[in-house]
């Protein structure tokens, strides 16, 4: 059950990839103003990971393994404060009646530290567990089932088609035309989509905020996928289970903006959370890391998708 919630039907496979990657839908938040952005990615295979030789690899990232992708839509930014905060606090929608839906607790500092909120900055700083319970959230406003990319759709969307070290090349040269890292970050995440997009029309996948995918990291991915797997999988063991994180973020150089780079979810990033225990909603210091979600082209039934986040979602 919980497989095929990760697996779409394909669909206008009869256009070319770049029809359908410029397919993009505005999902509205009833009762309010706010929207999010879909862009339609069309199905098919990917070499995933990163050649020996490549520059910066890490043991983590390889040897490659060939996975296929059934077709999906991912958020064509990165989910923004705006977004965010309906569902971060009730009292920002205007006729909150999801009083069912666990909410994140209070922050316990100002997480974005001083870096920006209002006009189009990037949520940050939540949990893969409050990240996906946004996910409920909006399958309660919107009866549209969304949840995080996993590993290998969160791959395939950012190469966009490419092969090479980066989307655009093999060369870094012109990186800071896609993404806000080290070089030009001036040391802060920046407002979404103010750089060029990937060939697919998506914005910051590379850079900005590290994002979560919906894996359990294990150092042997690629052993456990193995070669020629449809839509893999690493399930998170449960709630407090160590998510992967992808792209890099501003505060980090070119190598680890790699789409092939993976990166550990660090139980450092809470270390100032004053809980015991600590909180699943929060990571009180790990500001460079947001999210983006994905929605399957044929959508489940409403039985599926409470077992999907009663699955994913209850304490262990």
């Amino acid at each position: 059950m919980f497989r095929r919630l990760l697996t779409f039907s394909i669909c206008f496979l009869t256009f070319s990839i770049t029809i359908y990657a410029q397919k993009t839908i505005e999902q509205a938040i009833p009762g309010t103003t706010v929207t999010i952005s879909m862009t339609g990615i069309p199905a098919g295979s990917l070499l995933m990971g990163s050649p020996t030789n490549e520059k910066g690899r890490n043991t983590n990232e390889g040897p490659p393994k060939k996975v296929s992708l059934d077709s999906f839509s991912i958020s064509t930014y990165e989910i923004s404060y705006e977004q965010y905060i309906l569902y971060q606090d009730p009292n920002s929608e205007p006729e909150p009646k999801l009083d069912a839906i666990s909410r994140p607790s209070p922050p316990y500092i100002d997480f974005t530290q001083g870096m920006g909120k209002q006009g189009g900055f990037p949520a940050n700083s939540m949990s893969p567990y409050a990240a996906l319970t946004y996910c409920k959230w909006l399958y309660e406003k919107t009866g549209v089932f969304y949840r995080l990319p996993t590993e290998a759709e969160w791959e395939y969307a950012a190469r966009a088609g490419s092969n090479e070290m980066y989307p655009f090349g093999k060369k870094n040269t012109i990186l800071k035309e896609y993404a806000w890292f080290s070089n030009n970050s001036d040391d802060k995440y920046q407002k979404i989509g103010q750089l060029k997009p990937n060939a697919w029309g998506l914005y910051d996948m590379l850079g900005n905020v590290a994002e979560w995918t919906m894996d359990e990291y294990t150092d042997d991915y690629f052993t456990k996928i193995g070669n020629n797997t449809a839509n893999p999988l690493i399930e998170p063991s449960n709630i407090r289970a160590l998510h992967t994180v992808r792209g890099g973020s501003y505060q980090d150089k070119p190598e680890a903006l790699r789409p092939a780079a993976r990166v550990k979810q660090d139980p450092v990033w809470n270390r100032r959370d004053p809980q015991i225990p600590r909180s699943k909603w929060w990571n009180t210091d790990a500001p460079f890391v947001g999210f983006r979600i994905v929605k399957p082209a044929k959508q489940p039934s409403k039985e599926e998708v409470n077992a999907f986040f009663d699955k994913y979602l209850t304490v262990k």
